[in-house]
């Protein structure tokens, strides 16, 4: 019998118009569809939508942190260079490490299909024993940052490869994900028997 790690998860959509209940949000849904698909961990799921208010993102972010217990942060929304665009802003704001390679992927992969992703300005940080990532507002942008574009020439790695490894250095718990959607990397040293507990 295996047994694979819980993991507590949290995503933060980022809109004024979605938290105010003008349109339905589809930034949580996209994430939630993907990482289902994605990990094959039970996930305990936290979920908030707030609006473009840095104040209100970073506190969002804390209490997913610091009073949740979130082993993983993703949001979605406010990456954008726009005046209420301040969610990078307010992700640093909570930040005990930044991890720029991961903003640095998603614009290269981005880069593959509009000019415009030079404008994002997504990041990644470390809280605690945490990792908080950015993600692009659209949901097929989510799923490609994430997945990577495995099709290309040359393939473009996403970004979600590195995070189980990642998570497993700040001291949470170990990510296994399904290889027909995301190949995790880890160094040999680093790997554990599918399904087995540490």
């Amino acid at each position: 019998m295996t047994s694979f790690d819980s993991i507590k998860i949290g995503l933060v959509s980022v809109s004024d118009r979605a938290s105010a209940g003008v349109y339905e949000d589809k930034g949580i849904p996209a994430l939630r569809d993907w990482l289902g698909r994605a990990l094959r961990n039970p996930i305990d799921w936290e979920t908030r939508l707030v609006p473009d208010e840095e104040a209100a993102v970073s506190a969002a972010l804390r209490e997913l942190v610091d009073d949740r217990g979130c082993h993983l942060v993703l949001t979605t929304g406010g990456t954008g260079p726009a005046p209420r665009d301040l969610t990078p802003e307010a992700t640093l704001a909570v930040a005990d490490r930044v991890m720029p390679g991961f903003g640095e992927q998603m614009r290269q992969i981005s880069l593959r299909f509009v000019p415009t992703a030079i404008l994002s300005r997504q990041v990644a940080v470390i809280r605690k024993q945490a990792l908080i990532i950015n993600l692009p507002g659209q949901p097929k942008s989510i799923a490609e940052t994430l997945e990577g574009l495995p099709q290309a020439e040359p393939p473009m790695p996403g970004i979600f490869a590195a995070v189980p490894y990642c998570v497993d250095l700040i001291g949470g718990p170990y990510i296994e994900t399904d290889p027909a959607v995301c190949r995790a990397f880890r160094p040999k040293s680093a790997l554990r028997q599918a399904g087995t507990a540490a």
